[in-house]
């Protein structure tokens, strides 16, 4: 098991990784992946129950990108875990390539579920979530959506079904970065407070530093055995484009590849590591 300091160089790395991919496809969303970065290396590289020798292990734990516009991050873990060839990473959006724009559970080993439409992820997780739950399996879901995405109603009846069937094997991670593709949430449609809003709707819910692996971990750890009937929402406070100074809570870098200067600066800026 990784130690916080080798996941928070597992999370650069990450980082570095789903930039070069959109940087070669000059197509992609860096913001939203970078923001993502450190949830999703929590969960691929200490937390999940996965084999990438055996992507459909029937005992595995799931894991479902809802906010699937970011892929680039989850293609990176999962290239890093070794779920594929490295080399294929170049090929990001494609044609024919196993890594398109979303997540495709058909092209992509270790994916669990199509993504893209916003809001629809969340739903699948509660079923993935039932189906363990009525096939006495103990395999876990983790979802990841993000706060915009919360302006779906869709998200709303995943939770209400969540609480009812009490799918305390599901946790929700909220990437909470406060943007979205036109601007700022709080502008566009306010999401509120959404620890206090999923508490209402039955959740266990906690909100933590989402680039704090400390946070996340323990997080983590103290949920992991907590079998009280109760789904989890973990809304973590992120910053959008968090490690590259010309990104960090521009909304204009949704969904925008950088150039060659740009690059060159981002990738620098990632290794030496910007102060949190």
């Amino acid at each position: 098991m990784k130690t916080v300091n080798e996941l928070k160089e597992q999370a650069k790395e990450l980082r570095k990784t789903a930039l070069t991919m959109i940087y070669q496809a000059q197509s992609g969303h860096p913001g939203g992946s970078m923001s993502a970065a450190d949830i999703v290396t929590a969960l691929y590289f200490r937390e999940m129950r996965i084999d990438p020798g055996n992507p459909k292990w029937e005992d595995r734990d799931r894991m479902v990108l809802s906010k699937g516009h970011v892929c680039p991050i989850l293609y990176s873990a999962l290239a890093l875990k070794g779920y594929f060839d490295k080399e294929v990473l170049s090929t990001l959006r494609r044609q024919g390539s196993i890594l398109q724009g979303h997540p495709d559970m058909k092209k992509c080993p270790g994916i669990d579920i199509s993504t893209g439409s916003l809001g629809q992820g969340i739903s699948c997780a509660a079923g993935m979530a039932l189906a363990a739950k009525r096939d006495h399996k103990d395999y876990r879901v983790f979802v990841l959506v993000g706060d915009g995405e919360c302006n779906e109603g869709q998200v709303w009846e995943a939770a209400e079904a969540a609480a009812k069937y009490e799918l305390d094997n599901m946790i929700v991670f909220v990437d909470n970065n406060r943007l979205q593709n036109d601007g700022s949430c709080a502008d566009i449609m306010p999401t509120q407070n959404l620890k206090d809003k999923f508490q209402a709707f039955g959740f266990e819910a906690y909100r933590i530093n989402g680039h704090s692996m400390e946070e996340i971990v323990a997080t983590l750890d103290l949920i992991k055995n907590r079998k009280n009937g109760k789904p989890k929402a973990i809304v973590c406070d992120t910053v959008k484009g968090k490690g590259i100074s010309f990104m960090e809570n521009v909304p204009s870098w949704h969904g925008v590849a950088p150039n060659d200067e740009e690059y060159k600066k981002a990738m620098e800026e990632l290794e030496r590591g910007l102060e949190a």
